[in-house]
Protein backbone atom coordinates (compact mmCIF):
# COMPACT_ATOMS: atom_id res chain seq x y z
CA UNK A 1 0.00 0.00 0.00
CA UNK A 2 2.81 2.09 1.28
CA UNK A 3 4.34 1.81 -2.65
CA UNK A 4 1.19 2.85 -4.56
CA UNK A 5 1.02 5.81 -2.15
CA UNK A 6 4.49 6.55 -3.00
CA UNK A 7 3.66 6.14 -6.87
CA UNK A 8 1.01 8.11 -7.04
CA UNK A 9 2.47 11.05 -4.98
CA UNK A 10 5.71 10.64 -7.73
CA UNK A 11 2.85 10.52 -10.61
CA UNK A 12 0.81 13.61 -8.94
CA UNK A 13 4.39 15.52 -8.79
CA UNK A 14 5.36 14.90 -12.31
CA UNK A 15 2.30 16.24 -13.52
CA UNK A 16 2.64 19.14 -11.04
CA UNK A 17 5.95 19.88 -11.92
CA UNK A 18 4.87 19.90 -15.79
CA UNK A 19 1.90 22.32 -15.49
CA UNK A 20 4.18 24.68 -13.88
CA UNK A 21 6.76 24.96 -16.68
CA UNK A 22 9.37 23.13 -15.05
CA UNK A 23 9.52 20.69 -18.18
CA UNK A 24 9.12 23.72 -20.76
CA UNK A 25 11.98 25.12 -18.71
CA UNK A 26 14.44 22.03 -19.42
CA UNK A 27 13.08 21.92 -23.11
CA UNK A 28 13.75 25.30 -24.04
CA UNK A 29 16.72 25.45 -21.99
CA UNK A 30 18.39 23.03 -23.77
CA UNK A 31 17.34 24.16 -27.31
CA UNK A 32 18.97 27.35 -26.06
CA UNK A 33 22.13 25.88 -25.77
CA UNK A 34 22.07 24.09 -29.50
CA UNK A 35 21.31 27.25 -30.83
CA UNK A 36 24.00 28.94 -29.12
CA UNK A 37 26.26 26.38 -30.27
CA UNK A 38 25.60 26.78 -33.75
CA UNK A 39 25.75 30.77 -33.40
CA UNK A 40 29.46 29.86 -31.96
CA UNK A 41 30.59 27.67 -34.54
CA UNK A 42 29.41 30.01 -37.64
CA UNK A 43 31.19 33.29 -36.22
CA UNK A 44 34.28 30.57 -35.64
CA UNK A 45 33.85 29.60 -39.51
CA UNK A 46 34.15 33.49 -40.20
CA UNK A 47 36.83 34.37 -37.78
CA UNK A 48 38.88 31.50 -39.43
CA UNK A 49 38.33 33.21 -42.82
CA UNK A 50 39.55 36.61 -41.78
CA UNK A 51 43.77 35.44 -42.00
CA UNK A 52 43.39 34.24 -45.76
CA UNK A 53 40.91 37.54 -46.68
CA UNK A 54 43.28 39.80 -45.17
CA UNK A 55 46.56 38.42 -46.68
CA UNK A 56 44.80 38.31 -50.35
CA UNK A 57 44.31 42.04 -49.92
CA UNK A 58 47.19 42.80 -48.62
CA UNK A 59 48.56 41.43 -52.06
CA UNK A 60 46.75 44.05 -54.03
CA UNK A 61 46.39 47.02 -51.99
CA UNK A 62 49.50 46.97 -49.04
CA UNK A 63 48.72 50.54 -48.60
CA UNK A 64 45.19 49.78 -47.09
CA UNK A 65 47.24 49.55 -43.32
CA UNK A 66 44.57 51.10 -41.25
CA UNK A 67 41.75 49.10 -42.52
CA UNK A 68 43.83 46.04 -42.73
CA UNK A 69 44.64 46.54 -38.90
CA UNK A 70 41.27 46.98 -38.46
CA UNK A 71 40.16 43.61 -39.21
CA UNK A 72 43.05 42.10 -37.50
CA UNK A 73 42.46 43.87 -34.19
CA UNK A 74 38.83 43.49 -34.30
CA UNK A 75 39.32 39.94 -35.07
CA UNK A 76 41.79 39.48 -31.47
CA UNK A 77 39.27 41.21 -29.50
CA UNK A 78 36.73 38.49 -30.56
CA UNK A 79 38.98 36.22 -30.24
CA UNK A 80 39.78 37.17 -26.70
CA UNK A 81 36.09 36.40 -25.55
CA UNK A 82 34.95 33.16 -24.46
CA UNK A 83 32.07 32.56 -25.92
CA UNK A 84 30.48 29.81 -22.73
CA UNK A 85 27.48 28.69 -22.08
CA UNK A 86 27.85 30.73 -18.62
CA UNK A 87 27.69 33.83 -21.00
CA UNK A 88 24.51 33.19 -21.61
CA UNK A 89 23.49 34.41 -18.27
CA UNK A 90 25.83 37.11 -17.89
CA UNK A 91 24.30 40.29 -19.78
CA UNK A 92 27.13 42.45 -19.74
CA UNK A 93 29.05 39.85 -21.21
CA UNK A 94 26.46 39.07 -23.53
CA UNK A 95 26.65 42.40 -24.84
CA UNK A 96 29.90 42.66 -25.04
CA UNK A 97 30.22 39.32 -26.65
CA UNK A 98 27.71 41.47 -29.38
CA UNK A 99 29.60 44.46 -29.74
CA UNK A 100 33.06 42.40 -30.66
CA UNK A 101 31.46 40.72 -33.23
CA UNK A 102 29.50 43.99 -34.28
CA UNK A 103 32.91 45.84 -34.76
CA UNK A 104 34.43 42.74 -36.83
CA UNK A 105 31.17 42.61 -39.04
CA UNK A 106 31.69 46.63 -39.87
CA UNK A 107 35.77 46.08 -40.25
CA UNK A 108 34.90 43.10 -42.90
CA UNK A 109 32.20 45.80 -44.52
CA UNK A 110 34.89 48.32 -44.93
CA UNK A 111 37.52 45.98 -46.48
CA UNK A 112 34.97 44.87 -49.01
CA UNK A 113 34.08 48.77 -49.76
CA UNK A 114 37.64 49.30 -50.03
CA UNK A 115 38.14 46.46 -52.28
CA UNK A 116 35.97 47.61 -54.61
CA UNK A 117 38.44 50.09 -56.13
CA UNK A 118 40.92 47.75 -57.14
CA UNK A 119 40.29 45.76 -60.45
CA UNK A 120 42.86 43.47 -59.91
CA UNK A 121 41.98 41.87 -56.59
CA UNK A 122 38.04 42.03 -57.12
CA UNK A 123 38.98 39.44 -60.64
CA UNK A 124 41.31 37.20 -58.14
CA UNK A 125 39.73 34.05 -57.90
CA UNK A 126 41.22 33.20 -54.60
CA UNK A 127 39.43 36.95 -53.30
CA UNK A 128 36.42 35.63 -55.38
CA UNK A 129 36.41 32.47 -53.69
CA UNK A 130 36.93 34.14 -50.05
CA UNK A 131 34.42 36.68 -51.04
CA UNK A 132 32.13 33.80 -51.80
CA UNK A 133 32.35 32.28 -48.66
CA UNK A 134 32.00 34.67 -46.50
CA UNK A 135 28.70 35.93 -47.96
CA UNK A 136 27.96 32.57 -46.91
CA UNK A 137 28.57 32.36 -43.53
CA UNK A 138 27.08 35.33 -42.92
CA UNK A 139 23.80 34.11 -44.40
CA UNK A 140 23.95 31.07 -41.78
CA UNK A 141 25.31 33.47 -39.12
CA UNK A 142 21.76 35.29 -39.47
CA UNK A 143 19.51 32.05 -40.06
CA UNK A 144 21.98 30.71 -36.53
CA UNK A 145 21.00 34.16 -34.46
CA UNK A 146 17.66 34.11 -35.60
CA UNK A 147 17.21 30.64 -34.04
CA UNK A 148 18.89 31.40 -31.23
CA UNK A 149 16.69 34.60 -30.48
CA UNK A 150 13.37 32.91 -30.98
CA UNK A 151 14.59 30.24 -28.58
CA UNK A 152 15.31 32.91 -25.89
CA UNK A 153 12.21 34.26 -26.59
CA UNK A 154 10.21 31.97 -25.88
CA UNK A 155 12.46 30.53 -22.88
CA UNK A 156 11.83 34.52 -21.34
CA UNK A 157 8.47 34.30 -21.81
CA UNK A 158 7.92 31.35 -19.71
CA UNK A 159 9.90 33.35 -17.29
CA UNK A 160 7.27 36.08 -16.83
CA UNK A 161 4.02 34.28 -17.55
CA UNK A 162 2.54 32.58 -14.47
CA UNK A 163 2.26 30.04 -13.28
CA UNK A 164 5.64 29.02 -14.72
CA UNK A 165 6.97 32.51 -13.36
CA UNK A 166 6.31 30.92 -9.60
CA UNK A 167 8.41 27.88 -10.61
CA UNK A 168 11.24 30.02 -12.04
CA UNK A 169 11.47 32.25 -8.58
CA UNK A 170 12.00 28.51 -6.90
CA UNK A 171 14.48 26.83 -9.10
CA UNK A 172 16.08 30.41 -9.93
CA UNK A 173 15.20 30.66 -13.78
CA UNK A 174 16.10 34.35 -14.77
CA UNK A 175 15.82 36.01 -18.61
CA UNK A 176 18.77 35.33 -20.95
CA UNK A 177 20.04 38.28 -22.90
CA UNK A 178 19.41 38.50 -26.67
CA UNK A 179 20.70 39.65 -29.28
CA UNK A 180 19.71 43.52 -30.03
CA UNK A 181 19.49 43.00 -33.66
CA UNK A 182 19.08 46.37 -34.62
CA UNK A 183 21.72 47.86 -32.50
CA UNK A 184 24.31 45.02 -33.93
CA UNK A 185 23.05 46.26 -37.81
CA UNK A 186 23.82 49.81 -37.27
CA UNK A 187 27.61 48.56 -35.44
CA UNK A 188 28.07 46.73 -38.66
CA UNK A 189 26.75 49.64 -41.31
CA UNK A 190 29.94 50.64 -43.27
CA UNK A 191 31.06 54.05 -42.85
CA UNK A 192 32.04 56.63 -45.88
CA UNK A 193 35.61 55.48 -46.91
CA UNK A 194 37.63 58.38 -47.74
CA UNK A 195 41.20 59.12 -46.68
CA UNK A 196 43.40 62.24 -47.65
CA UNK A 197 41.59 65.00 -49.72
CA UNK A 198 40.72 62.50 -52.30
CA UNK A 199 38.71 59.07 -52.09
CA UNK A 200 40.33 55.61 -52.64
CA UNK A 201 38.56 55.14 -55.72
CA UNK A 202 39.75 58.55 -57.29
CA UNK A 203 43.73 57.08 -56.04
CA UNK A 204 42.91 53.88 -57.57
CA UNK A 205 41.79 55.85 -61.17
CA UNK A 206 45.12 57.65 -60.64
CA UNK A 207 47.44 54.68 -60.33
CA UNK A 208 45.78 52.64 -63.26
CA UNK A 209 46.47 56.21 -65.56
CA UNK A 210 50.20 56.49 -64.56
CA UNK A 211 50.63 53.12 -65.23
Amino acid sequence: MRKSWIGIAALLLTLGLGGCGYNTFQSTDEQIKASWSEVVNQYQRRADLIPNLVNTVKGFAAQEKEVLLGVTNARANVGGIQATPELLNNPEAFAKFQAAQGQLSGALSRLLVVSENYPQLKSDANFRDLQAQLEGTENRITVARNRYITSVKEYNVTVRSFPSNLTAMVFGYKEKPNFAVENEKEIAKPPKVEFGAAPIKAQGEAQRTAK
